[in-house]
């Protein structure tokens, strides 16, 4: 398991032991990846997260447009030996989504259930945001300006 933000790892750990997945992605609305679980090759990862993240994006839109005004919750795909399922959450620090693959030694009830769990968890371990600070030295603006005038000669 790897981790970017460390206050996510004990609920990951939790979810991986209690819903058997295989696979497991968290990650922005945006597809850049917070933790992940059980990938071998970081091209896999990339991939996954940009796939998930743009499934949902499509799945939002669609919900959108059919008027169905919650939304879907999830995205659940089944094949003949694993699942997938794709889920976003609220947090403290914006929409993330999860990625879960699973297979026959797990089912979906399970995943949905702990899942949640997960979802509930990293919304209340996750740490306040730093408030946003300026960022801009004092005078910016001026000198900015200054140094347009000077490249385009007008004063």
């Amino acid at each position: 398991m790897r981790v970017l933000e460390p206050w996510v790892a004990e609920p990951l750990a939790e979810f991986l032991r209690e819903s058997s997945a295989r696979l497991t992605l968290v990650m922005t609305s945006a597809g850049q990846v917070i933790a992940q679980h059980g990938f071998t090759r970081s091209v896999d990862v990339m991939s996954a997260a940009a796939l998930g993240a743009g499934i949902l994006a499509t799945t939002d839109e669609l919900a959108r447009t059919i008027d169905e005004p919650a939304g879907f919750g999830a995205v659940v795909h089944q094949g003949e030996r694993q699942g997938v399922w794709l889920s976003a959450f609220d947090t403290p620090r914006g929409r993330w989504i999860g990625l879960v693959v699973f297979g026959q030694e797990s089912s979906i009830g399970l995943v949905r259930l702990f899942f949640a769990r997960l979802a509930a968890q990293i919304q209340a371990a996750a740490p306040p945001l730093a408030p946003v600070r300026d960022v801009l030295a004092e005078g910016f603006e001026r000198e900015l300006d200054n140094s347009l005038r000077s490249l385009f000669g007008s004063r």
